[in-house]
Parts: structure tokens; C-alpha cells; sequence
């Protein structure tokens, strides 16, 4: 081999590692881009949590109180008007099925963590949810299925010898059957249809799920 076909050879290896280098350059700060923009993400998403907490802490705040101080009964009706102002209504008999199929997911899912936070995972609209699910109720809202209903209202201690129970007769106790409270927020005028329509958008809002919006973020503001 001549000294000139050796440097060609030498010149062309040089050429090839630059090219590698490059490429392995190139991979490095795709994946250095893309790590950089999920955490953007993640923290749009907490500052989005953040300023629904910081817009509503006044919203939420007496709830929080109430629920803390286990006064279930208290807390049950500050949830039913805290839902009625979140929609714009100050007559819980004006709410109809529209109304809640598009109650918005976020303070749906931050009730419910609160409930669940204060009671300790015993009440809250998840555990309604869960218990829904399990006598085979489903998201579809054509069809209201009043013997998956009455085997719900049994297991929340919302009926007793077959018979739907008055508000006052509740148990508004820690020992309360699971998922009991919240249960204001559930009378209706429109009876069996309001409650399918509701649970159909508990479902869609997922709230079984585990969110970050906790107690300890409101007491923080």
C-alpha cells in the first residue's frame, strides 16, 4: 500500500467516526429534547393544577374544614352547594340530566379526593363508583337499570326493608356503610334517571383514579 492510498484510507476511517459521532450527537439530543419536553408537560400540568386550586381554594375551603372536623352530615350539604355553584344554580330541584353529563371532570375528581382524603378512603363518589361497577352498572345511559340501583342504594345504606330512606335517616356516622356520603348531592327530582347520568359521568371522568389534587395542596395555598 502507497503512503497516499494510506492516507485515503486513514481520511476515510476519520470520515466514517466523525459520521458516527455525529449520529450518536444527533440521538443524544433528540432524547435529550423529548425528556425536556415531558417534563414541560408535567409541569403545565401541575402549574393547571395549581391554579385551579389557587382560583378555588375559597370554593373549597369550608368543605375541607368540615371534613376534617368529621361532621359528614354538614359536609354533605356544603358539597351539594358547592356543586351547584360550580354549574351555576342555586336550586338543587333546577339541576337536570344535561346539567350533569357535563359536570367538569377536574372538580369532580377534587371532591372526591377530598372525601376520600378526610374519611380515609371510607366515602367519597369513587367508592360509589366502584360499588356501581360491581352490581354491573355501565356508563350507558339509555339504559337505567332500577335492580342494579336498588342493590347500590342497599349496599350505601341508602335503603332499608326495600324502601328508599329519608335524607334525615341516614347514617352520618365514621361507621356509615362505605361510600354512604356523599348523598344529598343524589336527590332528585328526576329520581333514577339523574342518578345514571351521574354515575355514567363519574365513569367517564374516571375518579377511581388516583389524582394529585390532595387535601394537603388546598391547606398549603
Amino acid at each position: 500500500m502507497t503512503d497516499e492510498e494510506r492516507v485515503q484510507g486513514n481520511s476515510a476511517e476519520a470520515s466514517q467516526a466523525d459520521s458516527l459521532s455525529v449520529s450518536n450527537s444527533d440521538d443524544s439530543t433528540a432524547l435529550t429534547l423529548f425528556s425536556l419536553s415531558q417534563r414541560v408537560e408535567q409541569l403545565e400540568e401541575q402549574l393547571s393544577r395549581m391554579a385551579l386550586l389557587l382560583s378555588d381554594v375559597y370554593r373549597y375551603g369550608k368543605l375541607r374544614d368540615l371534613l376534617a372536623a368529621q361532621q359528614w352530615k354538614e359536609a354533605d350539604i356544603e358539597t351539594t352547594r358547592v356543586m351547584l355553584e360550580i354549574i351555576g344554580q342555586s336550586n338543587h330541584d333546577n339541576i337536570t340530566p344535561d346539567d350533569v353529563i357535563k359536570f367538569p371532570c377536574s372538580s369532580l375528581c377534587l371532591l372526591d379526593q377530598l372525601w376520600r382524603t378526610y374519611s380515609h378512603d371510607h366515602f367519597g363518589f369513587s367508592r360509589q363508583q366502584q360499588i356501581y361497577v360491581s352490581e354491573g352498572g355501565t356508563d350507558d345511559i339509555s339504559n337505567i337499570d332500577l335492580k342494579v340501583l336498588e342493590k347500590v342504594g342497599d349496599r350505601l345504606g341508602w335503603r332499608d326493608n326495600n324502601k328508599w330512606l329519608d335524607y334525615d335517616r341516614l347514617d352520618f356516622s365514621s361507621s356509615a356503610p362505605l361510600g354512604c356520603h356523599p348523598s344529598n348531592w343524589w336527590r332528585s327530582a328526576y329520581g333514577a334517571k339523574m342518578a345514571v347520568y351521574f354515575l355514567a359521568r363519574l365513569m367517564q371522568c374516571d375518579v377511581t383514579s388516583d389524582v394529585q389534587l390532595i387535601a394537603e395542596d388546598i391547606e398549603n395555598v
